[in-house]
């Protein structure tokens, strides 16, 4: 394993595409943490400081904390990257389902590199609208009223030093800010598409994927901090210090463990090609298979149903404070607001419920028994035992209907493993998100799939990988040398120009928020 990192290094190529993914993921992580000019995020942090001192972390604030997980802490931070990757991936998300509502779309899916060319520019387009309207209202709500976007927020609420937290919005002008902040926010999420779309083309990994997970392990430094006060720092006398610490560490490996073995289960529908004579020369014959994923559908299905469930609470706070006129009331809508934010069995029931419905829904759309059946049939292959066409297609929704039923299982117990963690084993919110939930699935899959990277990688220049250690021999040095270098990036230098432009402009900006805030 060792081996296959230092190997990494070796390949001028690989080593350069590694140091430039670095570079750009440096660089998001700059802008999460530059406030918007005219924005304190202090009030903020000490106000959220409050809340985990009561373990409260997982009441109320539902829809900032599942944004703020993908920004790395950008939102809570003010920061110009506040509205982080989402507005790229809810754009991404939007166009595909369109493209099972309308016809052209589905059309310029199916023509290759010019089709795809032509829904990312129409991707793009759809998010400068989202990040404008998002930005819009999240500029208005740190302006007008914080509480309704951070769940308890009151400036007059006594702090930690004994001093009223004080507004989040210091800007002298609120016109100016409102419009100055809808710029940078449209701007900071354009930076971000851009530098995803880069590590995509010029570096290793999935660039949005990346950027995401480095976003959610932004978190981890506070959460290892939260088990070592835990387990080292408990009370005098407490005998069971070690066992804890066992205990955490085994717990954390198994959920890791099963999250990998889910995510790369598949169900391998064998596939028969059948014999073709083509003049004298015999072509066909060859056995091979169809790998159908457990979990097909990935993430989504979590996604969706944690993005609907945050809305009731929200909603049902905000309808009860509007209508009312005397506490009575208010109870029906706010009692019925807390059964969606205590997260007792019925809200679980709910949100397993989704979870399964999602997974059919992302799979009925992402998955097509009818088109693989028809090419399966045009290649002349079939699989043993049914009738090539209809029958195939049919037996194809079979199998991957009763797949994905193990996998919404899976992702349920996943999504809601956290919530017990933290409510039985007397644990930080911040240390009970890394056994499991959203983040965890996608760091996971996200780390899988940039090893698969370089492990083929590793091997096509005949290094031994992560997985095949001594399996592929080097040739000679001068040889693999030689192959080397004929790689190289001849145009590398030219890749770094956009960065230097772009580190001075965050650095610009942040000079200003400075000033603005002082």
């Amino acid at each position: 394993m060792l081996s296959a990192f230092t190997n990494c290094l070796k390949i001028p190529e690989l080593r350069q595409k590694i140091f430039f993914t670095l570079a750009l993921l440096f660089i998001a992580r700059v802008g999460a943490n530059i406030p918007l000019p005219g924005v304190d995020p202090s009030p903020i942090k000490e106000f959220f400081e409050l809340r985990e001192q009561s373990r409260n972390e997982s009441e109320g604030n539902d829809i900032l904390g599942f944004y703020n997980m993908f920004t790395g802490g950008a939102l809570l931070n003010g920061a110009l990257f506040a509205l982080g990757i989402m507005p790229y991936i809810s754009a991404s998300i939007i166009m595909q389902l369109m493209g099972a509502v309308f016809p052209q779309l589905a059309r310029l899916q199916q023509e290759g590199e010019p089709g795809r060319q032509k829904i990312s520019q129409y991707t793009r387009y759809l998010t400068i609208v989202i990040c404008l309207v998002q930005g819009g209202l999240l500029s208005i709500a740190l302006r007008d009223s914080p509480g309704s976007l951070i769940q308890g927020f009151n400036p007059a609420e006594i702090g930690l030093d004994g001093k009223a937290l004080g507004p989040i919005v210091v800007a002298t002008s609120s016109t100016i800010f409102l419009f100055t902040s809808i710029i940078f926010l449209t701007t900071g999420s354009l930076i971000l598409m851009w530098l995803g779309e880069q590590i995509t083309q010029r570096g290793i990994g999935n660039g949005i994927s990346l950027l995401i997970t480095v976003g959610i392990l932004s978190d981890l430094p506070k959460a290892l901090s939260d088990a070592y006060a835990l387990i080292f720092l408990a009370p005098a006398g407490d005998n069971m210090v070690i066992v804890k610490a066992f205990l955490m560490v085994a717990l954390f490996l198994i959920v890791v463990g099963g999250i990998i073995a889910v995510t790369q289960a598949q169900r391998k529908i064998p596939v028969q090609y059948a014999k073709r004579m083509v003049g004298r020369k015999v072509f066909g014959g060859q056995s091979s298979f169809l790998p159908l994923k457990v979990n097909y559908a990935g993430v989504m299905p979590v996604i969706f149903a944690s993005a609907i469930l945050m809305f009731p609470a929200q909603l049902l706070r905000t309808l009860g404070a509007a209508i009312a006129d005397s506490p009575a009331e208010t109870n029906w809508a706010i009692d019925l607001a807390n059964v969606f934010a205590s997260r007792g069995w019925f809200y679980y029931l709910v949100y397993g419920g989704l979870i399964l419905v999602f997974s059919y829904f992302w799979v009925s759309i992402m998955f097509k028994p009818v088109q693989i059946a028809d090419d399966l049939k045009k290649n002349g292959g079939y699989v043993p035992g049914v009738r090539p066409g209809e029958h195939t297609a049919t037996f194809l929704d079979f199998v991957m209907t009763r797949l994905t039923l193990a996998g919404a299982i899976f992702l349920t117990a996943i999504a809601v493993f956290p919530d017990f963690i933290f409510k039985t084993a007397n644990v930080s919110y911040n240390v009970a998100t890394f056994f499991g939930g959203t983040g965890m699935l996608i760091i996971v899959g996200v780390v899988l799939d940039t090893m698969r990277q370089l492990e083929t990688f590793l091997l096509q220049r005949h290094y031994d990988g992560f997985l095949r250690k001594g399996r592929i021999r080097g040739r000679s040095s001068g040889a693999n040398q030689g192959g080397i270098e004929s790689l190289e990036l001849k145009d590398f230098e030219a890749q770094w120009r956009p960065l230097i432009f772009i580190a001075i402009a965050l650095f610009l900006l942040g000079l200003v928020g400075f000033i603005m805030k002082s």
